[in-house]
């Protein structure tokens, strides 16, 4: 790794919240993090994406940086003047980054690898428990020797005697099986594909992830919880040697999503229904699927009896491995949760101008309805719908290549910012 290095710039991008290192909860799990990567070589750039930080905080992450001993490292602090001008400036050029989030701080800190003429691009989360060195090692590896342009970790996610990585086990497995099933029913081959692409990874929604330089320039990523589902996507569109590794042979912790039972808006409940959407947005608008009144309604049905196999085979395993289960919880998430998230995210993408034309074609085949058609009925149906329903867009960045394209200097201001921001946190 650091012979390829040498002409292989590497560059390590870790978005994180002011929270991840202020709380004293989480302040172990950064701290580690931070003296793993001092025993790393090969990496010429650290990017540490900051969000929702006061200069105060800013300042206190340079100290915990320089007192770990790490050098070759940039505070991306995006609430600071710099990074807002460069936001400000895709703002003004029609790119629309006024929405906050992990991906919108991803993007700009793949903008500035980009910038500093990284080669091999990596992306961390910044609350991985049980974080080592030679995991980013791993991660690296097929992307900085051997060439590939797409990498992406997989990891056993069994602690403490129990089964987790509920999402991708009871929401997206069970989800791609069921559409397989479908696809493989109607021969639809072009939607089959991508799900086999999709089912071949061993864990999809892991964030932990590296890219060439070429193929990053034209990703797009999601801003939304379907930011890593939208990455496979992409990458089966765009990548031609995509690799996944094994991130860690020991069971691999992070932070978890509660169940917000009483707000669809937020947690487990509002994770679902991104990654639902996100998929199905793929399927629909990008792949030209053509779907029926019926379809989100057969699907959760379908959906709910493949689930229902898979936490019988999880209860089945984890009784023969002496683990803990909870069964009635697992079928509450599967029934309560992950099912209503495929019928909400139906309601999203399912375009309000279907109803429209169904309700329109009924009142044109019946008289009854002539004299209010002729008052203008029709015309304001479709006003009111017209008001009322937009075309429903994915949360989407677009890509470096097209920024770059709108705006040739926007490397160079970038770089610009970065020298502005070394100045300011040295």
């Amino acid at each position: 790794m650091r012979l390829h290095s040498k002409w292989k710039k590497t560059v390590l991008i870790i978005p994180l919240l002011a929270s991840e290192y202020t709380d004293s909860a989480n302040y172990p799990v950064f701290e580690n993090i931070l003296k793993q990567l001092k025993s790393v070589r090969y990496i010429s750039q650290v990017i540490f994406g900051l969000d929702k930080a006061s200069e105060e905080e800013a300042l206190r992450l340079r100290k915990l940086i320089n007192n770990h001993g790490l050098r070759n490292c940039l505070i991306q602090w995006n609430d600071g003047p710099g990074f807002k001008s460069i936001y400000k400036q895709l703002n003004e050029a029609g790119f629309d980054f006024s929405e906050p989030g992990k991906g919108k701080n991803m993007f700009l800190s793949f903008g500035i690898a980009i910038a500093l003429g990284a080669e091999s691009i990596g992306l961390i989360d910044a609350d991985i428990r049980t974080f080592k060195r030679v995991q980013l090692d791993r991660l690296f590896y097929p992307v900085v020797v051997l060439n590939y342009d797409f990498s992406k970790a997989y990891y056993a996610r069994i602690m403490d005697r129990a089964l987790y990585g509920r999402v991708k086990r009871l929401l997206l497995d069970p989800l791609l099986l069921s559409l397989k099933r479908k696809f493989a029913e109607s021969k639809a081959e072009k939607m089959l594909d991508l799900i086999e692409f999709l089912l071949a990874f061993n864990y999809q929604l892991s964030g932990e992830v590296a890219f060439h330089v070429d193929l990053l320039k034209r990703m797009r990523f999601a801003t939304n919880w379907g930011v890593e589902i939208f990455t496979l996507i992409e990458v089966y569109r765009k990548a031609s040697s995509p690799a996944q590794v094994m991130f860690s042979e020991e069971p691999f912790d992070h932070k978890h999503q509660e169940i917000s039972v009483g707000d669809r808006s937020k947690g487990l409940n509002r994770m679902a229904v991104d990654i639902v959407a996100t998929l199905m947005n793929a399927l629909i608008i990008e792949e030209g699927f053509e779907i029926s009144d019926t379809f989100f309604r057969d699907l959760a049905i379908t959906y709910q009896a493949v689930a229902e196999e898979q936490v019988k085979k999880y209860s089945d395993d984890s009784s023969f491995n002496n683990l803990h289960y909870d069964r009635d919880g697992e079928e509450y998430l599967v029934r309560e949760v992950f099912r209503n998230s495929i019928l909400q995210a139906g309601d999203m993408l399912s375009a309000p101008s279907r109803v429209t034309e169904r309700f329109l074609r009924f009142v044109h085949s019946h008289e009854a309805f002539r004299p209010f058609l002729e008052k203008g009925l029709a015309e304001a149906i479709l006003e009111v719908e017209q008001s009322k329903h937009g075309i429903f867009e994915m949360p989407q960045t677009v890509s470096w290549e097209r920024v770059s394209n709108k705006l040739p200097k926007i490397f160079y201001d970038l770089i610009e910012v970065v020298e502005e921001e070394k100045r300011r946190f040295t």
